[in-house]
């Protein structure tokens, strides 16, 4: 399936000059969410995933779908003050600015093998963010998943050391 059919390209949003990959028309289309999930969770069998991780929001909208279908866990991955209970965080650099993210402290345990997941693979600050996170706590990530990967910002590069599927690739 050509997913790119899928998305919408919005430009000069959420800023002028940013095109936007809006994946919402692909979520609303049965057939193909369904189909990229399944890629996914595919992607994850193959490298015996037992827990999802995923960062808000849109990695819980891919993620929590492939651990229901496995039978797995998930565990979010969070801004600061959003989490209930002891967390660990991470401070990391977005495009103009710094921002926190948090995980539950008990959310891994040591040796868990862990696949991360999101809609989007762009600077890679997010994901290797949450690879932090996740090896702080004794996880091994066996790999990203991506619905879309935008090249050209060279996320892939904090990723080198990672297994990674992306569905989709915009150069």
């Amino acid at each position: 399936m050509d997913y790119k059919e899928h998305i919408t390209i919005v430009d000069n949003w959420p800023i002028d000059g940013v095109e936007f990959k809006d994946i919402t028309p692909l979520m609303a289309n049965g057939e193909a969410y369904k189909n990229a999930v399944d890629d996914i969770i595919a992607y994850a069998k193959e490298k015996k995933a037992d827990l999802i991780v995923g960062p808000e929001a849109r990695g819980f909208i891919i993620g929590c779908p492939v651990a229901y279908a496995l039978e797995t866990g998930f565990a979010p991955v969070r801004k600061a003050g959003k989490l209930p209970r002891e967390v660990i965080e991470v401070d990391y650099g977005l495009e103009y600015g710094e921002n926190v993210l948090t995980i539950h402290k008990d959310a891994i345990t040591e040796g868990q093998r862990v696949l991360i997941t999101d809609d989007l693979l762009a600077t890679g600050g997010t994901i290797e963010a949450t690879i932090k996170l996740v090896e702080s706590l004794g996880g091994i990530v066996v790999g990203c998943a991506f619905l879309i990967e935008l090249a050209y910002l060279d996320g892939m590069s904090k990723l080198k050391d990672y297994d990674v599927l992306t569905l989709m690739t915009y150069n």
